[in-house]
């Protein structure tokens, strides 16, 4: 595989002679608490990239919860009461994924809001910095389902937990991390979160490369993708230019398949 093509479709260098050292995109979706920012952890933890600056890390992880649009007075209103759906595709700024994306793989430094669970808002007080990296990790429930956006992912993941489990997870953490009351978190499950999943998430499990039973409880599975990206970041240390993707291409292919 030469300079200038792809994994998966997608393209794996800015543009021929442009020199832009294009990161590898992985794109990580599932349902509502599946463990998807869990998988990102473990596999940021395993590459030593947790603990590491923001901006010496090789590999870094971005939510798509980051991109929700801003409501209306009278959105706001019913987001208060818990009757905003926040899980349809409509909820998102899908031309603002899109334009970071796409400035992320052109090599360059972007800054993204914070989204205030509490407040229902995004923070644009609260920027968090990209800087260039060599992997980003784009986790969020509805990844897949923009065409325009899953086709820019090298490698598409999905985390595929039981609905019991992803319930029990999310009871706990909307109480408790998001300020929410029982009768709120269990209204929306039932009226926004499990329909959407069915209609809009689920569905795009049919074009992930690799798809993770039991989220980050699959440590075989994480192991597999953190050695291929591992293999990804040797190629990139010894190349002085555009990303050589020849091993780690097949590797890709060959995770996929389960090989």
């Amino acid at each position: 595989m030469g300079d200038g093509e792809s994994v998966n479709g997608a393209r794996l260098n800015g543009g021929a002679g442009d020199g832009v050292k294009t990161p590898f995109l992985i794109g990580v979706a599932g349902g509502t608490a599946s463990g998807k920012s869990t998988v990102c952890k473990r596999i940021m933890e395993q590459l030593g990239q947790a603990d590491m600056d923001h901006t010496q890390r090789q590999v870094v992880t971005i939510s798509q919860d980051s991109f929700y649009r801003e409501l209306s007075d009278s959105e706001k209103a019913r987001a208060e009461r818990g009757l905003f759906n926040f899980d349809h595709p409509s909820a998102f700024n899908e031309e603002l994924m899109l334009q970071t994306l796409q400035e992320i793989l052109h090599g360059k430094k972007v800054e993204i809001s914070e989204y205030d669970y509490r407040r229902n808002a995004v923070c644009p007080e609260k920027k968090i910095t990209i800087y260039p990296a060599d992997v980003v990790l784009f986790e969020g429930i509805l990844v897949f389902y923009f065409p325009a956006i899953r086709d820019l992912f090298h490698m598409k993941l999905f985390v595929d937990t039981d609905s019991d489990t992803r319930l029990a997870r999310r009871v706990p953490r909307d109480i408790n991390e998001r300020g929410r009351d029982l009768d709120q978190v269990l209204n929306a499950y039932m009226n926004f979160v499990k329909p959407a999943f069915e209609e809009f998430c689920s569905p795009t499990k049919k074009f992930a490369d690799v798809v993770i039973p039991r989220g980050a409880d699959n440590t075989v599975a994480i192991d597999l993708i953190v050695q291929h990206i591992r293999e990804f970041l040797n190629n990139r240390t010894r190349s002085d230019h555009s990303p050589h993707l020849a091993t780690c291409g097949t590797s890709a292919m060959n995770l996929a398949n389960g090989r």
